[in-house]
């Protein structure tokens, strides 16, 4: 009942659009285009993004297997609410492991969209915008996705976005067209 009213005043369908790929796949920066084609087609969207969750509500939390589960049950719980309340939430986690982004989906149902932002690891380390692949080949990042924890690829997202062979502008043009012919958006 309170998804049908959220959606209902802002005129638009609730829902989610999981972005999951390696550290500096183009997650963010994709989304970041993506909110500004979707504002432009007045559609109500909000950002969650995996570092900003870390710096503030998983704060709290490591990046060792049973944390990186933790801020992802965080991540689904306040992408929920933003379903809830009828608002695009574009979620850019990198969310290694299948078994969470199957928590989600169960979670989410058919407010869930995958998008897998595909890199090969050696594009993604040699990208390293944040330096974060350097720190965990020094020592100073423990368990970090690509290096000493695996990153399962996703089995069947709704959409591949190759960032080796896409900009970020074409790659979030593809998500806005696939909302649209899938009547997600108008």
């Amino acid at each position: 009942m309170k998804t049908q009213i959220g959606e209902k005043q802002r005129n638009q369908k609730g829902i989610v659009l999981w972005f999951t790929g390696l550290s500096g796949a183009g997650k963010t920066t994709i989304a970041n285009e993506l909110s500004r084609l979707l504002v432009a087609n007045n559609n109500h969207c909000y950002i969650l993004d995996g570092d900003n969750f870390r710096t503030g509500l998983s704060s709290d939390l490591s990046f060792e297997k049973k944390d990186r589960k933790e801020n992802l049950r965080r991540a689904k719980f306040v992408a929920s609410m933003f379903c809830d309340a009828g608002v695009i939430a574009v979620v850019t986690f990198i969310s290694p492991f299948e078994s969470d982004r199957k928590k989600a989906r169960k979670l989410l149902q058919d407010r869930y969209i995958e998008i897998y932002v595909k890199v090969s690891f050696e594009v993604a380390e040699k990208r390293d915008p944040k330096g974060l692949y350097k720190k965990a080949r020094r020592g100073e990042i423990k368990d970090f996705t690509g290096i000493d924890s695996p990153y399962e690829e996703p089995k069947s997202p709704e959409i591949i976005l190759n960032t080796e062979l896409q900009s970020a502008e074409q790659s979030a043009s593809m998500v806005f067209t696939y909302l649209k012919k899938n009547s997600i958006i108008s």
